[in-house]
């Protein structure tokens, strides 16, 4: 999969990008991120790449041009999906996640300012956001989607099984986890996890998942 960042700001992904499970898909090659300061096509003097808006209010608006021309310089297929980070796109999900994880090619668009020049809007194939509330650019939201859809794709992971119980895969919350020491301040390891019995184990997984879900996420299960 190859992932183009349209941003203003490349420097925010180095830590992201060059840790963890991220780079460990880079250096499979399973996975090659690239990042493109779209102000290096503002196609002006002073690289500007915001204007007031039309018609007057609060805020700069992103121009155009840098986009396009950013976006022509890509040379992309025609089945590239190219994702605006936007407060008033669909709401991003394991669902959506998985979905994108399929992709030969993704393209995030990071804006700024009070918002995008409408016309942007006609490259894009998705409009997506991460939550109910406003960023001040869409890098965050660009690197918390790329986390969630990388880990998702073949190969990435040393166990392929290890996402398929995550939360919200199933449709319900995780079960709980344990790990050594058996006791700790008095805490104990609920004894079913100890009796070898995979059967009964499965079965106290299911029903821990579903009441946290119910506590927890109760709209997850309508």
């Amino acid at each position: 999969m190859n992932i183009h960042f349209l941003t203003l700001f490349p420097e925010m992904y180095t830590g992201v990008l060059g840790s963890s499970i991220l780079a460990r898909a880079k250096e499979k090659e399973i996975v090659d991120y690239n990042l493109i300061n779209f102000r290096d096509y503002s196609g002006n003097k002073h690289n500007k790449v915001d204007d007031y808006p039309y018609g007057g209010g609060a805020g700069m608006v992103l121009k155009p041009e840098p986009i396009f021309n950013a976006m022509d310089a890509l040379e992309l297929s025609d089945d590239a999906r190219v994702i605006l980070l936007c407060p008033q796109g669909a709401p991003f999900n394991q669902k959506k996640a998985e979905e994108l994880s399929k992709e030969q090619e993704i393209v995030f668009i990071c804006g700024h300012y009070e918002g995008y020049d409408e016309r942007i809007r006609t490259l894009v194939t998705d409009e997506i956001s991460i939550g109910d509330y406003v960023l001040t650019g869409g890098e965050v939201a660009s690197m918390a989607m790329t986390d969630a859809i990388v880990r998702l794709i073949p190969g990435v992971l040393s166990r392929e099984e290890s996402h398929i119980e995550d939360s919200f895969s199933t449709g319900m919350l995780e079960h709980p986890h344990y790990t050594r020491p058996r006791e700790f301040r008095g805490m104990k390891v609920p004894e079913v996890l100890l009796n070898g019995n995979h059967k009964d184990i499965d079965a106290w997984r299911l029903e821990e998942s579903l009441k946290r879900t119910k506590e927890r996420r109760p709209d997850l299960l309508e």
